[in-house]
């Protein structure tokens, strides 16, 4: 057999050569300070994974960082660099496979997933982004509905399309347009209205680093947010074997259905867990779920479509494996059949493709129930990278989402957890021992999925849940044994009009598992905060979980170990000495260990946020200000803020302030003695987050947008 058909040749190391002397001495993070053996045991687990292809599952993690780095540029990116970068990664691949360096072309093909993901916002900006629209427009306009986001008693929201002005002036340039409209006439897709509309551009992120709705907004085609002033009414109907009109007509009869049995959080939770719809679920309840670790339970995800998929399999495969008739045929194969179709049928009412967890999940169950049909295993890192690579390449945005981090952490730490050699590999025989093992599967389920995902949900929610495992080790029966299957029930049940029974016993169920989420966070409270975290957080969590992904053994908790200090030191963020909004007139000051208002009210939405965001109480009045008819003026002992609100007002304070904050313009001269934030920078880089640097004698500012030159960016460039 020749050295290409698969033999060993002598000298020539493994496929990648990192066994080889000479790999092993050219790594000094390897060679120096490392025992031998444990150096060999390290390099032995590395060989052992890239001999297995392992490096199959790095594709999404190289394709993630090509996004990240395309995401930060400062600017778009010039055609030559681009065909430039091209050159030099086909040189690369040819080079590779001219020396026949197997080594060398698998480091080629990760750049080229790299150079993928740094292709894939650009591209699909250009096949699906919308222009943004960069100032108000009001008139009347006619409309297509592509999507009702929610609807209720107090209004729905929608997503238009195709909007034609009717008035004289000039139709806004975007795509489609997110608006909040009264509940009459209800609407679905395909509906055309007609209204007075008052249509505003996307604002900005409300703090720096957090969620960027102008990003996300032009990814998914929509240019402007929305509401009608005067005159809605419904011009023509859809189609009427229109799908989408069909599932959301469905979607509203089970929502309307549930409404009329139950009431207040459970009617909430039940049309969330039953067709994906949380606009209902008030912010107390929110509050509780997320303190005891179960929030993720009303977002439609893995949880309920495993066991709505997995029960249906179960229930058929047990069927037909009780038919006589059907001995011989492949019972397992076609039930896997029925619970991918239950799946897919779930996803429908969960909101289709747009809502994004329930798709990468029923995507993940696809691979696992094709991995039944074709006699594999079924649960695998590789599946896991197939999913992964599949979400990036339909919505590429997604990465940047809190819930495609969540996801993707707990599914890689499950798998890469059960991989691992077993403890205890025979099952219990007793009722009690099958028992004790389901209950402690659950558990260790839980604390895992909550050590993969509690850096990503400390970022983006500063919020933990330490007895999260508690919780979910107390309510996930409920969820498991009555929730949802009594929510299927109830589902079937409705055209033969025998759905109330079923839909009380879903809401006893809520009501339980809500009963835990209050007794779980009474237990916790005091502890659910965690320290600010940035963006350096998220990076080194992503290199450990791609660390943790390519390796089989126990080496692969080296990664996590070592992500500890690595946050420890460079992962945390300071809360700010000043906060200036954008939109509002709200500026918060540091006072004692909180902060307080130095200008605007409490209850905005700005202060809210940050009020959440950096765990604290924002004072409504801040001791130290002091007003006049032309500004206010705060002074610490560290350093002064002036706020400026006539133009009056920059004589006396632009030379005797360390910051200046003003509504209006500020001349050029301003400048001159210390930092100045006028209308025109908090028009073009939005929020402003100001830290003291007490050693140089002024501030540090960090305003929430930073790249103008970007085709999602809204304002002046």
């Amino acid at each position: 057999m020749s050295a290409r058909a698969g033999a060993r040749v002598p000298g020539q190391g493994t496929a990648a050569g990192i066994g080889s002397p000479a790999a092993r001495a050219a790594w000094p993070p390897l060679a120096d300070g490392m025992p031998r053996p444990v150096r060999a045991s390290l390099l032995s687990a590395l060989e052992t994974s890239i001999e297995r292809r392992r490096l199959f599952v790095l594709l999404p993690f190289s394709l993630i960082a090509g996004l990240i780095v395309y995401a930060g540029l400062p600017e778009e990116p010039v055609p030559p660099v681009l065909w430039a970068v091209v050159g030099l990664l086909v040189a690369a691949l040819g080079i590779a496979w001219w020396r026949q360096s197997l080594g060398g072309l698998r480091l080629a093909v990760q750049g080229a997933a790299f150079w993928a993901g740094f292709c894939l916002l650009p591209l699909h900006g250009a096949l699906f982004g919308s222009p943004m629209l960069m100032f108000p427009a009001y008139g009347s306009f006619e409309a297509r509905v592509d999507e009702v986001i929610s609807a209720g008693a107090e209004g729905q929201r929608v997503v238009v399309s195709d909007l034609a002005r009717l008035d004289e002036g000039r139709a806004p340039p975007i795509l489609r347009a997110r608006l909040v409209l009264p509940a009459e006439p209800a609407l679905q897709p395909g509906d055309r209205i007609r209204a007075n509309l008052r249509l505003a551009p996307i604002p900005g992120p409300v703090l720096p680093g957090a969620h960027d709705s102008q990003f996300h907004s032009h990814f998914s085609g929509i240019g402007a947010y929305g509401s009608v002033t005067s005159g809605l009414e419904l011009v023509a109907s859809g189609e009427a074997g229109d799908l989408g009109r069909a599932v959301t007509g469905l979607r509203r009869h089970i929502g309307a259905r549930i409404d009329a049995i139950l009431a207040g959080p459970s009617a909430a939770i039940g049309k969330a867990m039953v067709v994906g719809d949380q606009s209902d679920i008030d912010d107390a309840t929110r509050d509780v779920m997320a303190a005891s670790g179960l929030a993720h339970i009303y977002s439609i995800s893995g949880l309920h479509l495993s066991i709505v998929a997995g029960g249906i399999f179960w229930l058929l495969r047990l069927a037909m494996a009780a038919v006589p008739a059907l001995v011989g045929w492949p019972v397992k194969q076609l039930a896997a059949l029925g619970g991918l179709a239950a799946a897919f049928f779930y996803l429908l009412l969960a909101g289709g493709i747009d809502n994004v967890p329930a798709f990468r999940s029923t995507l993940m169950l696809a691979l696992i129930f094709g991995a039944v049909l074709a006699g594999r295993r079924a649960l695998t890192m590789r599946n896991a990278a197939v999913a992964a690579l599949v979400i990036l390449l339909i919505d590429p945005a997604g990465v940047f989402r809190p819930s495609f981090q969540l996801s993707f952490a707990a599914v890689v730490g499950l798998i890469g957890i059960y991989e691992l050699p077993r403890l205890f590999d025979r099952p219990g025989q007793s009722r009690m021992e099958r028992l004790g093992r389901v209950v402690s599967a659950t558990a260790w389920t839980s604390f895992v999925a909550g050590l993969a995902t509690l850096l990503f949900s400390a970022y983006h929610f500063q919020q933990t849940a330490p007895l999260g495992v508690l919780g979910n080790v107390l309510a996930l029966p409920f969820v498991s044994l009555v929730i949802m299957p009594f929510g299927v029930l109830s589902v079937l049940a409705m055209p033969l009009g025998l759905d109330a029974p079923f839909i009380l016993a879903m809401g006893w169920g809520i009501d339980r598992m809500v009963d835990v989420a209050v007794l779980v966070a009474g237990w916790s409270e005091g502890f659910t905060g965690n320290p600010l975290l940035n963006e350096t957080a998220l990076l080194v969590g992503l290199a450990a979980l791609a660390w943790f992904a390519l390796l089989e053994s126990r080496w692969r908790l080296l990664g996590p170990a070592l992500a500890v200090p690595l946050v420890a030191c460079f992962g945390f963020a300071a809360r700010p000495d000043v906060l200036v909004a954008d939109t509002t007139q709200a500026v918060a000051v540091r006072s004692g260990d909180g902060l307080a208002l130095a200008s605007g009210r409490t209850g905005s939405f700005a202060v809210e946020v940050w009020s959440r965001h950096f765990q604290t109480e924002i004072a409504s009045a801040h001791p130290d200000a002091r007003c006049d008819g032309l500004g206010c003026v705060v002074r610490t002992p560290e350093f002064s803020v002036a706020i400026v609100r006539s133009a009056a007002a920059f004589a006396e304070d632009c030379a005797g302030h360390d910051l200046v904050i003003a509504r209006v313009p500020a001349p050029g001269w301003c400048d001159a003695a210390g930092m100045v934030i006028d209308a025109e920078a908090l028009a073009r880089h939005g929020v402003h987050a100001l830290r003291w640097n007490g050693a140089a004698g002024r501030f540090e500012a960090r305003p929430a947008i930073l790249h103008l030159n970007r085709p999602w960016r809204v304002g002046p460039r």
